[in-house]
């Protein structure tokens, strides 16, 4: 029988190498139009953010918004929005994404805390389904199409 890797390469998708954090994160290298960062891959988010602190990082373009974000430990936090942006991750890319931007501080202080990397934002489920994301959690992997 053959690998999970080789059928999936086989099918066109890009394979991409997660770390696994102590916090049980899976967390992963991503560029933001064209401007490097360090994110987690969380299957609950429904889309990908960013946090307020890596906004001129990325160069993004914040409009305010009126949708308020929740997450774990964190509700009803204010958010801003960046419009039509590009993401890249090891070769594979989409276009015209939006970004959700809001405050990271909580996670980043629990990465710290568990002595992990602080990271730019959150890759959700928006992407993960754009790419048809398959995770290959054993040998830690991410494919994207």
């Amino acid at each position: 029988m053959s690998s999970l890797r080789k059928l999936m390469e086989d099918k066109g998708y890009q394979r991409i190498k997660l770390k696994f954090t102590e916090t049980q994160h899976f967390e992963l290298v991503a560029k933001i139009n064209k401007i490097e960062g360090n994110f987690i891959l969380d299957t609950g988010a429904s889309s990908t953010c960013v946090g307020f602190e890596a906004v001129t990082h990325f160069k993004l373009l914040a409009q305010d918004s009126e949708v308020r974000a929740a997450g774990a430990g964190a509700t009803n936090m204010l958010t801003q929005i960046a419009q039509q942006n590009n993401i890249e991750i090891k070769g594979w890319r989409t276009k015209k994404i939006d970004l959700v931007l809001f405050d990271l501080t909580h996670v980043n202080q629990a990465l710290v805390n568990h002595k992990a990397e602080k990271v730019h934002g959150i890759i959700g489920a928006d992407i993960l389904k754009k790419g048809k994301a398959v995770i290959d959690y054993k040998n830690k992997a991410l494919y994207l199409k």
